[in-house]
C-alpha cells in the first residue's frame, strides 16, 4: 500500500488492518527502498514517547515529531550523521 502524508487519518478500518499486516511483516526493506529514494520515513521504536514519531532522513538525521496537531512539528533533533 503506497501511502502519503495525511492518508492515514483518511483510511477505512479495511485499510488500516492492511496497513497493519503489512507493517507487521516489513524486514525494513520497504523503509530503505524509500530512504534510498531521497524521502524522510516515520516510525517508532519501543522507546519513542507515546504520542510521537521518529522521522529520519535519507542523509541519517532523526528527528522527534510530533502530529496531534494535524501538522507536523519537530520536537527534537535525535541524531545528526557525521
Amino acid at each position: 500500500m503506497d501511502l502519503t502524508p495525511g492518508m492515514l487519518g483518511g483510511m477505512t478500518p479495511e485499510q488500516e488492518r492492511l496497513f497493519e499486516s503489512q507493517l507487521e511483516q516489513d524486514d525494513g526493506a520497504e523503509m530503505r527502498r524509500v530512504l534510498r529514494a531521497g524521502v524522510p520515513v516515520y516510525y517508532t521504536r519501543g522507546d519513542t514517547p507515546s504520542g510521537f514519531v521518529i522521522k529520519e532522513y535519507p542523509d541519517g538525521r532523526k528527528e522527534l515529531v510530533d502530529f496531534s496537531t494535524g501538522d507536523e512539528l519537530l520536537v527534537s533533533a535525535l541524531s545528526v550523521p557525521g
